[in-house]
């Protein structure tokens, strides 16, 4: 069966994909729905197991989507000379082991390179290919802990909180797929592949970017400021009559927001009449605007204040996001059709590109689906493969 490419973006390249959990996946993925040729190569085993549960459920189904899979067990020497084969033509390998693991396996850049000088060869590791932490297992929240973010994150004096979204794992996978796109453009040039790496603990710093450069400039070490924002008075989230909505205005937006709220002479008066003040006396603000905003429900404020240009929005819940019109008309919510669930909906591509989309091209495989295939097509023969299997070396 060829392969099915999601987009022509990327349709040149092919990429072995090593990856397990979600910042590696995530990156190969990026890669897979603009149209790389991605081979997963997966661990001969369970097929009704996955990093995250079930096979068949959410998370692997919308991170393994547009990829083929091949079981292959890279412990037996059979196996890595069937990867290192692969390898040699091979665009890109990518891989979130622990950074021995994969000297150990012998399929690190070095020796990968020997075979194919023009490899790319990606890492994503929990704190980074060397160093004192290199060796310890790394997970998203272990790195939002290490990397400030649950010191800024939750009300004051709360204590820590973690981040909803697996924001260092997302981030270190896109942030890879960046890169790899990087090396693979500088390869037209120089001819030359390269050894790329991240972690998940300088993910989690990069993506504190205005927290970081304030403690790194200033000397500043931001706290908690709960659902306000670190500087910009009054940014936050304020009660209504049947809810919540955030607001978030900003310069002369602030007198717009007071005529709206019933209370104009605040935006003159010396408490609030300047950003400074405004961040002096927030408690008294922030109190002043709640009381004023329960006077009126959600739906009814943010008509308001969208009509007088004041950025403001509601807090949805996971079902209420995916009913907003606006979301719809994006179409993230992309529909897939898979072998053992049928037609389901997956979070597909933030990015639009007028010529060369993202696409849902291929539902996530099964284990090992692809395997025979493949193996035929960098020359092994069907007995081969037969005897393969029955070594269960895939």
């Amino acid at each position: 069966m060829p392969f099915k490419h999601a987009s022509q973006a990327l349709r040149k390249f092919m990429v072995l994909d090593l990856t397990r959990a979600r910042a590696g996946p995530t990156a190969a993925r990026q890669l897979a729905d603009f149209g790389a040729r991605v081979i997963k190569i997966e661990e001969p085993g369970d097929p009704a197991t996955a990093d995250f549960g079930s096979r068949n459920g959410p998370d692997f189904q919308n991170l393994h989507r547009n990829k083929q899979s091949v079981a292959l067990n890279l412990k037996d020497s059979r196996g890595k000379e069937i990867f290192m084969r692969m390898a040699a033509k091979a665009d890109v390998i990518v891989e979130n082991y622990r950074p021995v693991v994969k000297f150990n396996l012998g399929i690190d850049y070095e020796a990968v390179k020997k075979i194919n000088p023009r490899i790319v060869y990606a890492s994503i590791s929990g704190f980074g290919q060397t160093g004192p932490y290199a060796d310890r297992p790394g997970l998203d929240q272990i790195a939002q802990g290490m990397g400030g973010h649950m010191s800024v994150t939750g009300p004051k004096g709360g204590g820590p909180v973690r981040s909803g979204a697996a924001i260092s794992d997302m981030t270190a996978g896109m942030l890879t797929a960046g890169g790899i796109m990087a090396a693979l453009l500088e390869r037209e040039s120089s001819g030359e592949g390269q050894w790329l790496h991240t972690s998940l603990l300088q993910a989690q710093i990069f993506i504190l970017d205005f927290q970081a450069a304030r403690y790194l400039v200033d000397g500043d070490v931001p706290g908690q400021e709960g659902n306000n924002h670190p500087t910009n008075v009054p940014t936050g989230t304020f009660p209504t009559r049947d809810g919540w909505v955030n607001i978030a205005p900003t310069g002369p937006m602030f007198d717009r927001l007071c005529a709206q709220l019933g209370m104009p002479e605040a935006a003159k008066s010396e408490e609030f009449n300047s950003q400074q003040a405004r961040r002096k006396n927030r408690v008294k603000l922030d109190a002043m605007i709640a009381e004023k905003m329960k006077a009126k429900t959600t739906a009814e404020w943010i008509e308001l204040l969208n009509a007088d240009r004041i950025p403001c929005g509601p807090i949805n819940t996971m079902d209420q996001v995916f009913a907003d019109p606006q979301v719809k008309h994006l179409g993230i919510a992309q529909e897939m059709n898979t072998p053992s669930r049928g037609k389901i909906n997956i979070v597909g591509q933030p990015v639009t590109m007028s010529r060369t989309p993202a696409s849902i091209a291929m539902p996530t495989p099964g284990l090992g689906e692809h395997t025979d295939e493949i193996l035929a097509e960098f020359g092994y023969d069907k007995s081969t493969i037969e005897a393969l299997h029955k070594d269960r070396v895939v």
